[in-house]
């Protein structure tokens, strides 16, 4: 994924909350990761999602932080604030209580693209704090190269006439 960014000259940034800095500490975890790599926000408070990362506070005061919305917003965030072609994001419920009325395993994770794409998934996971939060990391990498390389036909695609 990091080499696709790399390749196309395209950036990422992260903004996490449950798991507090775990998918930059996964992505700079690979060499050369610097090229495409920009940083990082981990707004573990709800106010730094509002104030930081501009996510609307009226929706946190009504849903709460943990909601799809929330994610979508995170992301768009972080890519704005850090000049980023690519952000991503995760909030969710990693335990060991409930919290915004969701329980345990619930998480959000969210991407926002170069073209005004956005895209939330909802996930429901079990196992301790640590899986969840290793697992949310997981699943934010899988959906950003997923949209990638649906972004990469897509631009194939246009270039080569096809609709």
């Amino acid at each position: 994924m990091l080499a696709l960014l790399a390749e196309r000259g395209e950036t990422l940034a992260v903004a996490e909350s449950l798991t507090g800095g775990l998918v930059a500490a996964e992505l700079t975890s690979v060499p050369g990761a610097s090229r495409t790599f920009l940083g990082s926000v981990t707004a573990y408070a709800t106010t730094l999602k509002r104030d930081l990362l501009k996510v609307d506070g009226t929706l946190l005061a009504e849903r709460g932080a943990v909601d799809p919305e929330v994610a979508q917003q995170m992301a768009a965030g972080v890519r704005g604030m850090l000049g980023a072609a690519w952000g991503i994001s995760t909030t969710g419920v990693a335990g060991p209580e409930p919290q915004d009325g969701q329980p345990v395993g619930t998480v959000f994770v969210a991407v926002a693209g170069p073209l005004g794409q956005r895209k939330a998934a909802a996930l429901r996971l079990n196992g301790s704090r640590a899986e969840i939060r290793r697992e949310s990391v997981r699943r934010v990498l899988d959906l950003l190269s997923g949209e990638l390389h649906e972004n990469a036909r897509t631009q194939d695609t246009e270039q080569n006439g096809g609709t």
